[in-house]
């Protein structure tokens, strides 16, 4: 029998013979239990068979009676797990399939007479699917089975995971791949309504309009060599959509918008090219929010949308932000939390 690196109570010869340290144990305490004590066994047992009786033998507290809730006894909206990883297998736009490790967050509604859920059962109802071909209609079919295994009224699940998408470079004819964080998104509401999302990142430059009329008046009436200031900017485009929508789709819809895409694989003429491509397309953060609504209101297909635009500036200490909604009666709300923008930061 291989034995722990660890000295435990009943192996401490000095306890067991009564020496000065358990008297003084006992006197602090009581012989109530000293005296009856008997060390649990320390060695793990292989040869159990759990069977149906020793399963239903087995105490289940977040089943457990009402009595059993610890403070108020009130409704929770979301409950659940995060984080947890699947390669899941996408199918692209142009048909392929693209095997990406994916993040996943599963949650429900408890009631209020509940004490918990079996948060096991999300991730093994999710395990049912891991072989499937993943898009936005494939989480409805998810979001049905552990709802009904949970007994519960309203259901969501969030897919993160990076998605890569062959970029070409503006002049040298060279190709990469440029990733982008994505999130689709699930929810299943109490009145049977299933709403999809998609949450993308989109990482552009973003050159200072002002900046560059003042680089421009040192150079004509100075003679003065000057670089205006541009910086890597980020928009997290979060859409809710009826019709099928391909990340390709959004990809697209926020290059036409902003123009100025970070680039992946950069020769000399691609970056002249680059250059001349932000001077063609200056802009503030403000013009990020408006180019973005003007695009993404366009799109029939789009029901709803939320912008969030942070410029990581290259002049000031601190970021420029912009946030931006479509306006619907019920739909997203401008308000944005600090971790959202902490996030944006690349």
């Amino acid at each position: 029998m291989s034995q722990s690196n660890y000295e435990w109570l009943e192996d401490d010869h000095e306890f067991a013979n009564n020496t000065e340290k358990d008297r003084l144990a006992k006197e602090c305490t009581s012989t109530v239990y000293a005296d009856t004590y008997i060390p649990p066994i320390r060695v793990y047992d292989n040869k159990l068979e759990v069977t149906e009786k020793y399963l239903q033998s087995l105490p289940d507290l977040q089943n457990g009676p009402s009595s059993l809730i610890c403070g108020a006894a009130v409704p929770i909206q979301q409950v659940g797990i995060h984080n947890f990883k699947l390669p899941l297998r996408y199918r692209t736009r142009s048909g392929s399939f693209l095997d990406l490790e994916t993040s996943i967050t599963g949650t429900v509604s408890l009631e209020s007479h509940k004490k918990g859920i079996n948060m096991s059962r999300i991730m093994r109802s999710f395990y049912e699917f891991k072989d499937d071909i993943f898009c936005i209609e494939k989480i409805k079919e998810v979001l049905e089975n552990y709802k009904n295994k949970l007994d519960v009224f309203d259901a969501r699940i969030m897919l993160n995971f990076s998605y890569p998408i062959i970029q070409k470079s503006l002049r040298s004819g060279n190709a990469g791949y440029q990733y982008y964080s994505v999130t689709f998104e699930g929810d299943w509401l109490r009145d049977n309504h299933f709403k999809k999302y998609i949450h993308f990142d989109f990482v552009y430059s973003s050159s200072c309009p002002c900046s560059y009329e003042l680089a421009e008046h040192a150079s004509k009436y100075r003679n003065r060599a000057v670089v205006s200031h541009s910086q890597r900017s980020v928009a997290r485009v979060s859409v809710l959509f009826e019709d099928m929508l391909w990340i390709e789709d959004l990809q697209e819809i926020c290059l036409d918008a902003l123009k100025t895409e970070t680039q992946v694989i950069v020769k000399r003429e691609d970056e002249q090219a680059f250059a001349e491509l932000n001077g063609a397309n200056l802009k503030f953060v403000e013009d990020a929010a408006r180019l973005l609504y003007e695009k993404l209101n366009s799109e029939q297909r789009i029901k709803d949308f939320k912008v969030v635009c942070s410029h990581l500036e290259s002049l000031h200490s601190h970021d420029a932000i912009s946030v931006i909604v479509k306006g619907i009666e019920d739909g997203f709300k401008p308000g944005v939390t600090r971790d959202v923008y902490q996030a944006l930061i690349r």
